[in-house]
Order: structure tokens, then C-alpha cells, then sequence
């Protein structure tokens, strides 16, 4: 695996694997590697014949007083992960080679109705960053096909809608959550946990499970699921930003006609933000 920090060197070496004949793979990361990365790697390697990743902490994506700073930066763990998932090429450039003329001039990217609400309401900004880098990203790699992971369903929702919208020829890949064995979905910030809170951390998934099987046994009273749930978590010391119901397609307020459902959490622990989610297919479910 080679490591390149320019967009000139990354280019070339994505020429010379096009000229190949080959089909490539674009996974991006903001680094601090854990399992959920290497499968976003291992599904990429399965799809395309070379693979590329990038991890690049994005401050366009970071609101005031979020955890810019002290975001880990692990770069020589990453690779040997990346490598070991095989990864062929990894682009990781710094704040100035991917905003050479400084951020506050900076095109921007906005997608409507879809950053709006759930994270959106919270972090002000946040995917107008992420749809501005991952379009930028894509357009320096212009991959074939792009792996990203599921837990950030809106973050997903609005990279396929960016994709769509803006007619790039990229096959768009959600990978399911990976999850610790007491069903905490996998997260850098986790590391941010202490012992004790990272014990209680899984109330999270708990809720959404309970939720969803609530649904699956016929109960379509969606504010009382949602408020018994919030009262768990706040039993549990956990500070909820948002619990909600929404068709997992539009991400609108879910209606008890809707068929594909998401459950969607956001809440603190400490100062810790975790986030989660579960999907829900009462179709494929009946």
C-alpha cells in the first residue's frame, strides 16, 4: 500500500490503476481506524480491484466547540489496518492541500431537506462540510464505487442524494453497522467512554431493538414508543438529543401507513455524543 499527501500524486496513481483496466474503490475516513472502517475496506476490496482510502480530520464539518482538537490522530495504526484489509493506495492530505485557498471562500455543498432535522437540527453546518469534502474527494479519486457505513444514516442519505442530484457516475455502497458483542455500534468517539459509561453505553442499541420489535408486533402509537424509550435513557444517565421515527427513505416523520422505517438516536453520555440507528423493512419483516 502506498500513502500519498497530494492530489497530483494521488491522481497519478489512480491514472495508472484506471489505465490498468481496473475498477476502483473509494472509501473515506476521518482516521482513528476500528472495525467498522475495515469493513467498509474488506467490502471495497470485494467490489473493485483497487482500492482507495483517505482519512482527512475535515474542520469544514466541525462546529464550535466540537471535539476538532482532540479528534486521535492514529495515522501509522491506519495503515497497518488499512493495509491489512487491503487497501492499495491511501490519500492523506493536510488542511492546506485540501483547502489550498483557505475555508472561508470555499464553494460549498448543501443538500436540503435531508441535512435538515435529526443531526442537522444539532450540529448546524455539519453536512454542508461533509457534502463539500466528500465532493471534493470524489472528485479528486473519481471512483467507480464508494463503501460507507450505515451508522450515519443521514450522512448516507445525503451523500446518495449528492451523488444523484449531481449526476456523478459513482455506485454508492452502504455497509451495516459493526457492532461490539453488547451491541454498541463501533465509533471513534467510543474511545472517548470511560470504564463505567461504556457499560452502560448499550442502552442505546437496547432501545432502538425494543422499538423496532414494538413495531414489528403491530404497534403504530410511534410517540409513545419513543417516550418510553427516552425515559430509559434518561434512567440510564444518558442525555438524549434525539429519538424519532422516520421513513428511511425521505427521512420524513414516519406515518403508521410507512413500510421502511428508521429508528434514529443521537444522545450524550458525559460529553460524549453517541449516534445510532436501526433500520426497518416491515415488508421483508411480515
Amino acid at each position: 500500500m502506498n500513502t500519498v499527501k497530494t492530489v497530483r500524486e494521488l491522481r497519478a496513481a489512480v491514472a495508472r490503476a484506471r489505465g490498468e483496466g481496473k475498477r476502483i474503490a473509494f472509501v473515506p475516513t476521518m482516521g482513528n481506524l476500528h472495525s467498522g472502517h475495515v469493513a467498509l475496506v474488506t467490502k471495497a476490496a470485494q467490489r473493485a480491484d483497487f482500492v482507495v482510502a483517505s482519512i482527512f480530520v475535515n474542520p469544514l464539518q466541525f462546529g464550535a466547540g466540537e471535539d476538532l482538537d482532540k479528534y486521535p490522530r492514529t495515522l501509522p495504526a491506519d495503515q497497518e489496518k488499512l493495509l491489512q484489509a487491503g487497501c492499495h493506495l491511501l490519500f492523506a492530505p493536510s488542511v492546506e492541500e485540501m483547502y489550498p485557498d483557505g475555508m472561508a471562500g470555499q464553494t460549498r455543498v448543501s443538500v436540503p431537506q435531508l441535512s435538515e432535522g435529526l443531526c442537522g437540527a444539532s450540529r448546524p453546518g455539519h453536512f454542508e462540510g461533509v457534502a463539500t469534502v466528500v465532493s471534493k474527494l470524489f472528485n479528486m479519486v473519481q471512483p467507480d464505487l464508494a463503501v460507507f457505513g450505515q451508522k450515519d444514516f443521514q450522512q448516507l442519505a445525503v451523500i446518495r442524494a449528492l451523488v444523484h442530484d449531481l449526476n456523478m457516475p459513482i455506485q454508492i455502497i452502504g455497509e451495516p453497522t459493526v457492532r461490539a458483542d453488547d451491541g454498541l455500534a463501533l465509533s471513534s468517539r467510543n474511545g472517548f467512554l470511560s470504564p463505567e459509561q461504556r457499560a452502560v453505553a448499550p442502552v442505546v442499541y437496547r432501545g432502538l431493538s425494543q422499538i423496532a420489535e414494538a413495531i414489528r408486533q403491530g404497534q403504530r402509537d410511534y410517540p409513545a414508543l419513543v417516550a418510553g424509550q427516552l425515559q430509559q435513557l434518561e434512567a440510564a444517565g444518558l442525555r438524549p438529543d434525539y429519538l424519532e421515527i422516520r421513513h428511511a427513505r425521505t427521512l420524513l416523520p414516519a406515518t403508521q401507513e410507512d413500510r421502511d422505517l428508521v429508528i434514529l438516536v443521537a444522545a450524550f453520555l458525559g460529553t460524549t455524543r453517541l449516534i445510532d440507528n436501526l433500520h426497518l423493512d416491515l415488508d421483508a419483516t411480515a
